[in-house]
């Protein structure tokens, strides 16, 4: 397992901040969160077996539904992760952690936003308990970022974060 994902404390001292839940995030609209670019993780305060709900409470962009069998989220899940989804915003300053985690938390309020990275958590009951932390990349590009955590998470377990479909 990565030290770096091994728990909350060593997610912290690898510089990630917040840990807001995300229905502290939708009830806030993400007024806490920097706007400025960066990587951002998905997680959960436990290791217990999933929940996973039949249908998605994602929207509806372009009238694609989110929604996969559950089987297939029993097929994604890995075992003893509590990162379940990493993310990147930038590296415009258009595109900022605040901006899309915003959107983020409004496509799992069923919106129909383009943000369809990530739209697994949306199946997961309880979504709303799980934490969100963020780490500003000022010196590097956060899709080279993402792409080293989420390299990193593959070494240590052997697949990509639940939510996350690709590199």
């Amino acid at each position: 397992m990565s030290p770096q994902f091994g728990s909350i404390d060593a997610i912290l001292q690898s510089g990630f901040e917040g840990f807001e839940t995300i229905s502290a995030l939708k009830e806030s609209r993400c007024c806490d969160v920097p706007d400025v670019p960066g990587v951002y993780l998905v997680l959960r305060a436990s290791k217990t077996p999933p929940e996973f709900l039949a249908e998605s409470t994602g929207g509806h962009f372009k009238g694609k539904n989110p929604t996969v069998l559950v089987t297939q989220l029993e097929l994604k899940w890995v075992e003893d992760a509590l990162v379940l989804n990493i993310g990147k915003a930038g590296p415009t300053r258009r595109r900022t952690l605040k901006s899309r985690l915003a959107e983020y938390m409004r496509f799992g309020q069923g919106e129909p936003v383009g943000h369809a990275g990530g739209r697994y958590i949306w199946q997961l009951a309880n979504s709303s308990e799980l934490l969100v932390c963020w780490k500003a990349t000022p010196d590097v590009d956060p899709k080279d970022e993402e792409s080293r955590l989420i390299t990193e998470f593959e070494a240590a377990y052997r697949k990509l974060p639940f939510a996350n479909l690709q590199h």
